[in-house]
């Protein structure tokens, strides 16, 4: 049987509140191939402006007129503002639904196309592959290929990284040894 990793299509929301779900997904769950789609997210002129105001204050992402004339041809977000906001549908979609225990870091982020004022933003989330961890058994990686795309179905970005997940069903304590190379008496 092959999991269909959770879609949800979430309003805009400021914080989780008491009665979000409770964590559900182990990394038994997730099946290579598996994928899901998070949001939409509207993204606003307002929000493109205070990001760069405060983060990223370039002119392509501050004044519409001042941005025509840049390789953007007009007022387009950071690519850091589209991270973020990558990030919270990714945590209400799929983190907050999952045992998730952090991740190592980031493989690769792509910004492809611009996003502009009032594109809506969906990500796309695919499991590449996972495998146990061989220090922690109580856990495994998730590696993942997102990408965010707007309205058009066009991608904006893509990103690649791992989640660590909690596993359901840690591997019993001679068997870890034995992954770690010595021979289990």
């Amino acid at each position: 049987m092959r999991l269909t990793l959770p879609s949800a299509r979430l309003k805009q929301r400021a914080r989780p509140s008491a009665t979000d779900s409770v964590p559900k997904l182990y990394w038994e769950d997730f099946a290579e191939g598996s994928a899901a789609e998070y949001g939409p997210r509207l993204v606003t002129r307002e929000e493109i402006v205070a990001f760069a105001a405060e983060f990223d204050p370039q002119p392509m992402h501050l004044d519409e007129d001042a941005a025509r004339s840049t390789l953007l041809g007009g007022l387009a977000a950071s690519g850091w503002h589209t991270c973020v906001l990558f990030n919270r549908l990714l945590v209400d979609g799929l983190i907050n639904n999952a045992h998730a225990m952090g991740a190592p870091g980031v493989d690769e982020v792509k910004w492809l196309k611009p996003v502009r004022p009032g594109d809506r933003l969906v990500v796309r989330a695919e499991v590449q592959n996972k495998r146990a961890s061989r220090s922690r058994p109580g856990m495994g990686f998730v590696s993942f290929l997102f990408e965010v795309m707007n309205q058009a179905g066009e991608p904006v970005m893509t990103l690649a990284f791992s989640l660590m997940v909690a596993r359901r069903s840690p591997l019993p304590a001679e068997r870890r040894e034995g992954e770690h190379g010595r021979v289990p008496s």
